[in-house]
């Protein structure tokens, strides 16, 4: 049996996708702030009603894959390996995958993105908030696995430092890219400064939620 999309679907993905690259185009030439989803929906050939269906909030014309990232870490923390710690799992992803995408990612684009994201107070608290969404919910994993009490800060000090690298990583590769740093050494410096970030927490979180078999 095919599982390939039927057209319907292929359709819906189309016009996803269209919205989506509408949306950016016009963000990063005037600001998030300066644009209206209603010239979003128009230079997309959709009604506004077509475009909440599928970006429930104009934050979510740029967020909407962010969630996606945050899962991969968290589930990265849940399915570890016996002896392994919440940190050396962290590590596992972002010291990987994610400076290979960024170097594979066009220069200019991620500069525009970054100014972007910079200049809108708006995107700034979305932002915000999806990555406290995303403590909230491994500082859970974290406080059910090490059987912590009610009232023990560790899990939560543990997830916010953990998630703080990540955030502490976008911060810092949007300051280099706007102010002019290109690839293959923005990617090159990302590794770089995560190893060290990671390094500094594992003093110590080195020992924090290891999992035991």
């Amino acid at each position: 049996m095919s599982t390939a999309p039927g057209l319907r679907e292929r359709k819906k993905a189309q016009t996803r996708q269209t919205i989506a690259d509408t949306a950016m185009r016009l963000f990063c030439e005037r600001g998030f702030d300066r644009v209206t989803v209603a010239e979003v929906a128009q230079q997309s050939n959709v009604s506004e009603a077509t475009l909440f269906n599928y970006f429930p909030t104009k934050e979510d014309l740029v967020y909407s894959q962010m969630g996606s990232y945050e899962t991969r870490l968290l589930d990265a923390i849940r399915d570890r390996q016996p002896g392994t710690s919440a940190l050396a799992a962290l590590a596992e992803v972002l010291l990987r995958p994610q400076p290979d995408r960024l170097l594979a990612q066009d220069g200019e684009r991620i500069a525009r993105i970054a100014a972007m994201v910079i200049g809108s107070p708006a995107l700034i608290a979305r932002e915000r908030q999806i990555l406290a969404q995303y403590t909230g919910e491994l500082a859970d994993m974290l406080a059910a696995e090490d059987g912590a009490d009610a009232g023990d800060l560790t899990p939560w000090v543990a997830a916010n430092a953990l998630i703080g690298v990540h955030r502490a990583l976008l911060d810092d590769v949007r300051r280099r890219a706007v102010a002019g740093d290109r690839n293959p050494g923005l990617a090159r410096d990302a590794r770089a400064r995560a190893e060290h970030a990671l390094a500094l927490l594992g003093e110590g979180l080195g020992g924090f939620a290891v999992r035991h078999g």
